[in-house]
């Protein structure tokens, strides 16, 4: 049976990397940009050399690997050198993500929903590259701040990251389907089981 490729993307601290877990617990096949991001930005990866090469050996760790804080907080701060990073790193991980969705599915698994989430989804340009695309949003900002409390982040830090984005509501007018993340895990759940059995039956 064919396979149908979903980009799922919604704001920072909004609820979209739970619901990508919900949807491989359904039996989507979920990968994620954040993770590939690490990876290239540990000891050896090929991120480590753009942010070296970019802004300076000052903005790597002792073991080599990117001091990610430092550089959050430098290009939070700078645009320019935000754009100059995305630049270098996107095209990279784009082609992971789209390698992994060219490969050949299992075997006998009849169909097959493949789910990239990918934060920068609309800000890249990237949506032509699926056949759908979702975003998640929460209405309430202060929980998406305190959630980003939750992860080190000072309310100005937290604030910066929101605004490098697109607004909820621009996502929400660009993405072909809409998930409102404002009541529980388990609504949440249900959401993603619907969203499923819609891709796997479409």
């Amino acid at each position: 049976m064919p396979m149908f490729a979903l980009a799922l993307t919604g704001g920072i601290a909004s609820g979209k990397s739970l619901f990508g877990r919900f949807l491989a617990n359904c039996g989507a096949q979920v990968a994620d940009a954040d993770d590939i991001v690490r990876a290239m930005h540990a000891s050896g990866g090929l991120g480590t050399g753009v942010v070296a090469s970019l802004f300076g050996r000052e903005y790597l760790a002792s073991d080599g690997s990117t001091d990610r804080a430092r550089l959050g907080a430098l290009v939070f701060a700078d645009a320019d050198a935000r754009r100059r990073l995305e630049e270098q790193l996107h095209p990279l991980v784009r082609s992971e993500l789209l390698a992994w969705k060219n490969s050949p599915p299992p075997d006998g698994a009849g169909r097959v929903v493949r789910v990239a989430q990918i934060p920068l989804l609309f800000e890249s340009g990237w949506q032509g590259d699926w056949d759908a695309t979702a975003t998640v949003e929460t209405t309430n900002a202060e929980i998406r701040i305190a959630r980003l409390a939750g992860r080190g982040l000072d309310r100005a830090a937290a604030l910066a990251r929101i605004q490098s984005q697109l607004s909820s509501a621009e996502r929400a007018e660009r993405a072909d389907f809409v998930v409102r993340n404002d009541g529980s895990a388990d609504s949440l759940q249900r959401l993603a089981e619907k969203l499923l059995s819609h891709l796997v039956n479409t």
